[in-house]
């Protein structure tokens, strides 16, 4: 089963991102989430297993310019998390098609997500459920 979070679910979302996120604490991502429910141009969606949330996924519309596309808003998936043992059974892909029905209720033409040059089961991933890569940057930064 597939069920849009809520409110009451922000918890079981953040002990599930921490797991993906581990850069960010448990309270951090919880009020993350609150905000994330709180807005109309996002979603996330929880996945269960005989009762049991297994997995998410984090989607929302971006009105600025997307890497690649040509319409505005897009759908953009934020993230997509199944813990380690129930990962290659289609669940992750199925939480995409959520977020991508979501998107297409929004009025979106176009979805558009991104990864890490070097994740490469994100890469692999996203290739099987049918992005085109539209490009590769590397970021930089620099202290004042």
């Amino acid at each position: 089963m597939i069920k849009e979070a809520t409110k009451s679910d922000t918890l079981v979302l953040a002990k599930l991102a921490v797991q993906m996120w581990s850069n960010h604490t448990l309270p951090e991502l919880d009020e993350g989430f609150v905000k994330i429910i709180s807005n109309n141009d996002a979603v996330c969606f929880i996945k269960y297993v005989n009762d049991t949330p297994i997995g998410f996924a984090q989607c929302q519309l971006r009105h600025d310019y997307v890497e690649g596309t040509h319409s505005s808003p897009v759908g953009y998936l934020e993230g997509v998390f199944i813990t380690p043992e129930h990962q290659h059974k289609g669940y992750a892909k199925d939480l995409f098609n959520k977020c991508e029905l979501w998107a297409k209720e929004k009025g979106c033409s176009e979805f558009a997500s991104d990864c890490e040059l070097d994740n490469s089961d994100s890469f692999n991933f996203h290739m099987a459920i049918g992005f085109e890569e539209a490009n590769r940057i590397i970021c930089f930064k620099k202290k004042l």
